[in-house]
């Protein structure tokens, strides 16, 4: 169903009653306000997923398109210090 409302001279939205209703939407629920293209889109917040470490490192591995073997965190624990020794190394082995 679409509706019109106005925006009143404090920039307050109303959202019709039966729209309000059928949503479910009462008073003092949050609503995201997204700039779209083609205007503005009200919605309620999204849940944050909480993924597993399994979840999570695929996720990663996706992104980075990382086929190797699961990394340590040690080896993820890269530090300015290990950068330095690595470089060293390299420098001095190739």
């Amino acid at each position: 169903m679409n509706a019109q409302t106005r925006i009143s001279a404090k920039g307050q939205v109303v959202i019709p009653k039966d729209t309000r209703d059928r949503l479910g939407l009462t008073q003092g629920v949050v609503l995201d306000v997204i700039e779209t293209p083609d205007g503005v889109l009200l919605r309620e917040p999204r849940a944050k997923q909480k993924l597993s470490f399994e979840e999570t490192t695929a996720r990663i591995r996706k992104i980075v398109k990382y086929d190797g073997p699961m990394l340590t965190i040690d080896q993820l624990s890269w530090s300015a210090e290990a950068e330095r020794e690595f470089r060293k190394r390299k420098h001095i082995d190739g």
